[in-house]
């Protein structure tokens, strides 16, 4: 788990969870990365979230690769999530580079994108 420093540091050893709090109100995304990396040897990982988390490691320039599974059907309900979420209104796109594209019998296409 990754939090920030306010969490009650005594209810996740309790509860035998793994943590990482950095960031006095809010994650520090960049720090945790490190403590990562630095203390447990982790150079690579998959964010596996939702539109807001996917934003926050975008936001904080530590997304180089982003992975797309498009199914054959359309959404579209107001209120529903993007990919990535949560960006400020002042932020100019982020640019991404195709690395690959993979269809499917089944009208799927899988993107991946570098980010640049």
């Amino acid at each position: 788990m990754i939090t920030n420093e306010q969490v009650t540091k005594d209810y996740l050893d309790r509860q035998n969870i793994s943590w990482i709090a950095t960031g006095k109100d809010q994650i520090d995304l960049a720090k945790a990365m490190e403590i990562l990396a630095d203390e447990f040897n982790i150079d690579r990982l998959a964010i596996v979230g939702g539109g807001k988390i996917n934003g926050g490691f975008l936001e904080a320039g530590l997304v180089d690769e982003t992975s797309i599974l498009i199914g054959a059907g359309a959404d579209g309900r107001t209120g529903q999530p993007s990919l990535f979420d949560g960006r400020p209104e002042s932020g100019r796109p982020i640019a991404l580079q195709l690395k690959d594209v993979e269809s499917y019998e089944d009208g799927a296409v899988w993107l991946r994108y570098l980010v640049k």
